[in-house]
């Protein structure tokens, strides 16, 4: 799963990014066009893989992961007919969520590109580009309906529905509503996914704040539409945090009388705005986080672990994670009957530990 973080220039968007990369990750910087984007994975922040990796003591420990993909500072009006174009357009879309970090602080040494710091305007402005390159998506689909619209049978029965669809878009990005905020169906979902729709990814808003910023986000502005979320972050802390070793970055928090980095909040918001959640496989050899979407069954469970392991599959041996640290280990558990067998259909929930039996 990748994940897009995007803003205006001069956000600080690349000090939320360096930070992330300090944060044992991969980078690769690779070429779009007349920019460059950097990636980075990162591990998923999980205490319940700590106490799992405690009471199995295994030779390898893997943690969930996702991407994220630092993209070139965005302009508004920036596009030949506003929004964004070609090679931009592109590397933004193809991003499964988008992180939107907006400035949020004071400092003259880095001005503002407008003069004044206003992250609701900013806000507002860089949802606008959004709403109007998808408004241009759906505005040439319509064009390329007409004609088929004219057919009968089933072409343009189909042509007509997709028309609907489309208009209920362009009503929805005329009014600056995101794409996100509409009940759609899971065909509708299905119809729509390759369109390179911007407004219908999750967003995770990061207000980058300064040291003395606020912690919560509502004092500065709100966001309410459906898959989003707004964190505070104090980017230039968190980046200081992120570069120190364990324990100067332990007392650093002490300090600053810090339950735990904002950045790892944002990375699991981040994780959870995608839809996911993650099951556990465990034993001597190796403790693992597996990425599932939420609703996902046994048998797709399997199938992440290894094709195999789906296609010859028999059962899986299922005990939540609070049931096994209570019972303190996994035979314990089985003695008290907390290890369940379930069938191809049964809903993975988050935090299951599976033993997927299988044939093949």
């Amino acid at each position: 799963m990748q994940i897009g973080i995007i803003g205006l220039p001069n956000s600080s968007k690349t000090t939320i990014f360096d930070a992330l990369t300090r944060e044992n990750v991969e980078t690769t910087p690779f070429s779009s066009g007349q920019f460059e984007i950097h990636s980075a994975v990162v591990d998923v922040p999980d205490p319940r893989v700590d106490r799992l990796a405690a009471m199995f003591r295994p030779r390898k420990v893997t943690r969930a992961r996702v991407q994220y993909n630092d993209i070139a500072g965005l302009t508004p009006g920036a596009g030949k007919s506003g929004g964004f174009a070609g090679p931009l357009l592109n590397a933004i879309a193809a991003n499964d969520a988008l992180l939107h970090v907006v400035r949020a602080f004071e400092d003259d040494s880095v001005p503002h590109a407008r003069g004044k710091v206003d992250p609701v305007r900013d806000l507002h402005d860089l949802d606008v580009e959004l709403i109007l390159s998808d408004l241009g998506i759906v505005e040439r689909r319509m064009e390329r309906l007409e004609k088929d619209m004219r057919r009968s049978g089933p072409v343009g029965d189909a042509a007509r529905a997709e028309m609907a669809l489309m208009q209920r878009f362009k009503d929805a990005l005329e009014n600056e509503i995101p794409l996100r905020d509409l009940d759609l169906t899971p065909d509708e979902e299905r119809l729509v996914r390759g369109f390179a729709l911007l407004t219908l990814k999750p967003v995770l808003v990061v207000l980058n704040v300064g040291d003395e910023g606020p912690a919560d986000p509502s004092a500065i502005l709100t966001y309410p539409h459906r898959r989003s979320a707004v964190i505070a972050l104090r980017g230039a802390l968190e980046k200081e945090i992120a570069q120190l070793d364990a324990e100067a970055a332990e007392l650093f928090l002490t300090e600053y009388g810090i339950s735990e980095p904002s950045l790892r909040r944002m990375i699991r918001l981040s994780y959870d705005l995608l839809g996911l959640h993650s099951f556990f496989t465990v034993g001597e050899d190796e403790v693992r986080a597996w990425t599932i979407r939420k609703g996902d069954t046994a048998l797709q469970a399997a199938a992440a672990i290894h094709t195999d392991l789906a296609r010859g599959f028999i059962r899986a041996e299922v005990v939540a994670y609070d049931d096994l640290i209570a019972a303190g280990s996994l035979a314990e558990a089985r003695q008290r009957g907390l290890v369940r067998l379930q069938g191809r259909d049964y809903v993975v929930q988050d935090g299951d530990i599976l033993n997927i039996r299988f044939n093949v």
